[in-house]
């Protein structure tokens, strides 16, 4: 082992050692942002191979959120605005998400998908949904899948949600009007019935929310990162965490 490669190895053990159990964020959220900027850095010929290294990452990650007590990861691998990206670099990127949902569930993660699947190509849609059910009562870590997600979208359609089911019900406008509050809502979002995202993390040295999980990260922490998710390591999932640690949650008081 070269020197280098040793020392890393020594700090990222002493990062592990200084987490506290108690410490340990219930709900991670990932923006995993900068695929195709790592694949014009590394010089490869398309940003496909940005996008397959970036979906290899979120294996990595998943094992680290295990070893570390983690128990819902949230993954934003497509948002909304990316639907409309050309086809040339649009398809590559359904069949890579595809893949990677098809491997987890044969890898038996438990996985939830949040986002408007209806706007997804349908072979594409029909494939994740097929794939989230196989795998859906799996044990042990949940891993929300945000495929065509944008957060003014979730809040919308929980929305009309919860107005379909009034209304079946016989309630009227004026009558929900009277009673609605915040909680009637939250439990028509894409993960109505999970806690809220405690940790948000952004890599890409990008800082702005781009509307990921809006409604259930009111009150999360924010960890941004300069490196790109392909080379996104453990020693800064680590300081991720030992940052998040560090703060004094005040969840608006």
């Amino acid at each position: 082992m070269r020197l280098r490669d040793l020392v890393y190895r020594l700090y990222e053990h002493r990062l592990e050692a200084s987490l506290s159990p108690q410490a340990i964020p219930r709900h991670v959220g990932v923006m995993c942002d900068g695929n195709r900027r790592w694949a014009t850095w590394a010089g490869l010929p398309d940003v496909s191979g940005g996008y397959q290294k970036g979906a290899d990452k979120i294996f990595e990650l998943l094992q680290w959120c295990r070893q570390a007590g983690v128990e819902v990861v949230t993954l934003w691998l497509l948002s909304t605005d990316n639907l409309a990206r050309p086809a040339r670099e649009l398809d590559p990127l359904l069949g890579i998400i595809e893949q990677t949902i098809r491997r987890l569930a044969a890898e038996n993660w438990r996985i939830k998908l949040v986002g408007a699947l209806d706007l997804l190509p349908a072979e594409t849609a029909a494939l994740l949904k097929d794939a989230a059910e196989a795998a859906g009562g799996s044990p042990g870590l949940q891993v929300n899948v945000a495929v065509g997600y944008g957060g003014r979208r979730e809040i919308a359609d929980a929305v009309r949600s919860l107005l379909l089911e009034q209304a079946s019900k016989g309630t009227s406008i004026e009558e929900l009007a009277e009673i609605l509050d915040v909680e009637h809502i939250a439990e028509h979002l894409y993960t109505a019935g999970q806690p809220d995202p405690d940790l948000v993390i952004r890599t890409s040295g990008e800082q702005r929310l781009s509307g990921f999980l809006l409604w259930q990260s009111a009150h999360s922490e924010y960890y941004f990162c300069d490196a790109y998710w392909p080379a996104f390591r453990r020693v800064d999932f680590l300081r991720a965490l030992r940052s998040y640690a560090a703060r004094h949650r005040r969840f608006g008081t």
